[in-house]
């Protein structure tokens, strides 16, 4: 095994760094009181290629694999957790999903405008009564001739307030609950789509999360991503890239909360000595390092077996489950070093904490997948 990332990938990684350090932490603190999108700071990401990346070129992407996206979203997500939400609902909630099971019509229609920023994609699954319970959803889709007419609604969806292009399942059989589901691509403009206020949140907050609304909402048959009552297989096989890329997320977040902590207590004087001379600290450092860096390789691991092609649901599980376990406590040890401080929302780390909450909840929560991973152990106990 080679645990070495490329030549090509520590570039980029270091290229987006540079730029997430000096472009979208110093904002952090600011669009997360104000919950205002950084608009400037998005289109400067699609102008370096970022919001393209694992789309292929000749849609005007920046083509790379699971695992480069994953190494550039940790250094996103260490610089701006609000930023590297939105960053993964669009590029790989939306973007990805098209490039992978559009049509060649849809995927010149609508990637290069997600690409170079001048659109901005969500996608719509989650409603208020079908949460972990996917298949639960009751927006319906009834054919009408060469029309589809959705009625219903979505909730807690990322980017809704300010998206133009909406990947929504919808309901297609009422008598199959499994297999009688259709994607759809909506545009903002077409009449019975709305979106309601952006939600007011624990964390994330300047990524905006808003209900969705259909209400007669005619969508031409064109487009139907693959078929009627084939979106199963995309809702399934998109959850791995999501979780994987969540499991970087979680890094990102941690490494962030690790280094500030580190950083504090070197020159925190407790005692005569700075507090990072202390053992409790030096066993709550090292217990952090220890934790993130078992996060990053759980998460490389499921990254690289999705690029292989080969079964990687749990691998997805794991490294998004043990991800957003570990950034939980991560930073609240960060807050704990800092004391006082840490609980001050000038030394940030008390907003590091909120963020990482959101891990344990969205692209499945934690009990889903231990769910998923309990079933796949039990699955080869029984051979």
């Amino acid at each position: 095994m080679d645990f070495r990332i490329t030549d090509d990938q520590l570039e980029l990684r270091d290229m987006v760094r540079k730029f997430a350090r000096q472009e979208l932490a110093p904002k952090a603190a600011e669009i997360d009181l104000s919950c205002e999108f950084p608009k400037e700071n998005w289109q400067k990401m699609a102008d370096l290629g970022l919001l393209g990346m694992m789309i292929p070129e000749e849609y005007g992407g920046f083509e790379s694999d699971v695992l480069t996206f994953c190494i550039c979203m940790e250094e996103v997500a260490y610089a701006c957790a609000s930023t590297s939400l939105s960053y993964l609902a669009h590029t790989v909630l939306c973007a990805y999903n098209l490039s992978q099971n559009g049509s060649e019509e849809q995927k010149k229609k609508y990637l290069p405008g997600l690409c170079d920023g001048s659109k901005m994609g969500c996608l719509c699954i989650t409603e208020p009564d079908s949460g972990s319970d996917a298949l639960g959803m009751q927006t319906f889709a009834e054919e009408r001739g060469d029309k589809w007419i959705l009625n219903g609604s979505k909730t807690f969806i990322t980017n809704a307030p300010i998206a133009d292009v909406f990947l929504v399942y919808a309901r297609s059989d009422r008598n199959d609950r499994n297999r009688g589901i259709t994607q759809f691509i909506i545009e903002r403009d077409t009449p019975g789509l709305s979106t309601g206020e952006p939600f007011h949140k624990m964390g994330n907050r300047a990524s905006p999360t808003s209900e969705v609304f259909f209400e007669n909402c005619e969508v031409p048959a064109e487009n139907i991503v693959i078929g009627p009552n084939q979106a199963l297989g995309i809702l399934m096989g998109n959850l791995d890239v999501e979780r994987a890329v969540g499991g970087a997320m979680g890094v990102g977040g941690a490494q962030a909360a690790l280094d500030r902590a580190v950083d504090y207590a070197k020159t925190r004087i407790q005692f005569d000595q700075p507090i990072i001379m202390h053992e409790m600290v030096l066993d709550k450092v090292a217990e952090m390092a220890t934790s993130i860096e078992a996060a990053r390789l759980l998460t490389h691991k499921a990254a690289w077996l999705c690029d292989q092609g080969e079964p990687c649901t749990e691998s997805a599980s794991y490294a998004k489950l043990f991800s957003a376990q570990m950034a939980q406590k991560a930073t609240y040890e960060a807050v704990q070093i800092l004391g006082g401080y840490g609980y001050m929302q000038e030394y940030e780390v008390e907003r590091f904490m909120r963020d990482a909450r959101l891990g344990t909840i969205g692209g499945g929560t934690n009990e889903v997948q231990k769910l998923i991973i309990a079933r796949e152990v039990v699955k080869r106990s029984m051979g």
